[in-house]
């Protein structure tokens, strides 16, 4: 068995009739790691089923869906952050899912209501902060806005799909009223206009540019495991703070997935999301790409278990769904670019 990957541009140039045969599967996919090839050559393997795998980033994805509508090869769309599983739902490019093993391995706040997509791993959002620089880092995640940290305090643009869905969970925990005033005061305290990824607000703490960064949990276990440029070689100085451990814990995003409006293979759709969720898969979402398992009870890599016990926020991801729109509004409101 082998997989089969085209690029969005290839696709787009391709006159081929798409695949509809018994036996396979038309993934895609806007997971770019290469540790997930052992989840799909896995279930290749266990099920006999073809993996199609047409990759690209998730907004050309959903368009391409959308645009190709009935006619739509697509079987499953794989992304990441509840945002972008989110949009894809109001698109109407995914369809509801009836599966006792998703609703008994998925946590119910980790998918959404209508059981149109399912979140398969985690990353926490963290803050990290200089050792040497802070002895007293930011607690929680309204912590940030304190004016105490003015000047310090490295994050991403409020385009970043993580930074939209951290607002909205702000907004859904704590309402409107203290969501903006979050937004204005990390705006005030920032130690720079927002630029790069996540890793980039990590190496700023490394650079000196900030003293107090936000990032996803998987970039910094990542740091630990490989060796990162302008990262791996300094990270001892970095400090983790595990956020809001007293009140809602520990905001979460997810990569998840769905099984496509039109899936000409729906039960090799369901199938394959139901493989995500098994113990095997789990452990290489942990131990490929440095994530937390949905599942709870899975064996984490090792990275991922130094980083710490934590309480995550249960909070649910449908909800906080819902309020994307009006946290985009607030991030343009406030000027945070």
């Amino acid at each position: 068995m082998t997989t089969r990957t085209l690029t969005v541009a290839a696709l787009l140039l391709s006159t081929a009739a798409p695949a509809f045969a018994e036996g396979e599967l038309n993934l895609y996919s806007a997971r770019h790691y290469d540790t997930d090839e052992r989840l799909y050559s896995d279930f290749e393997e266990q099920t006999g089923i073809t993996i199609n795998r047409i990759e690209g980033k998730a907004d050309e994805l959903a368009a391409r869906m959308e645009a190709e509508g009935r006619n739509s090869p697509a079987d499953v769309l794989i992304t990441v952050d509840t945002s972008r599983l989110e949009r894809a739902k109001n698109m109407g490019i995914l369809q509801s899912v009836d599966s006792d093993v998703l609703e008994e391995r998925i946590p119910a706040n980790l998918q959404d209501s209508d059981n149109q997509w399912f979140g398969f791993s985690q990353r926490a959002r963290i803050i990290f902060y200089d050792k040497a620089d802070v002895t007293n880092p930011p607690a929680t995640y309204l912590d940030l806005a304190d004016p105490a940290y003015k000047g310090q305090v490295c994050i991403r643009s409020s385009s970043n799909t993580y930074n939209q869905t951290l607002l909205a969970s702000i907004i859904e925990n704590h309402g409107e009223e203290a969501a903006r005033d979050w937004a204005q005061g990390v705006v005030d305290n920032m130690a720079r206009d927002p630029q790069g990824g996540d890793t980039d607000q990590l190496r700023g703490i490394v650079s000196g540019e900030c003293d107090i960064a936000v990032s996803n949990s998987y970039y910094f276990a990542r740091g630990l495991r490989t060796n990162v440029d302008g990262l791996s070689d300094s990270i001892d100085m970095i400090g983790l703070q595990w956020p809001s451990q007293d009140a809602e814990g520990a905001h979460m995003n997810l990569s998840g997935a769905g099984v496509a409006a039109h899936a000409p293979n729906r039960e090799n759709a369901v199938l394959f999301l139901e493989y995500l969720a098994s113990d095997q898969a789990q452990q290489y979402f942990s131990a490929g790409n440095d994530e937390f398992p949905a599942v709870e009870g899975v064996e984490l890599s090792e990275e991922v278990a130094s980083l710490g016990e934590f309480k995550a926020d249960d909070v649910d991801l449908s909800a906080v769904a819902k309020q994307l729109p009006l946290a985009l509004t607030i991030f343009n409101d406030v000027g945070w670019e």
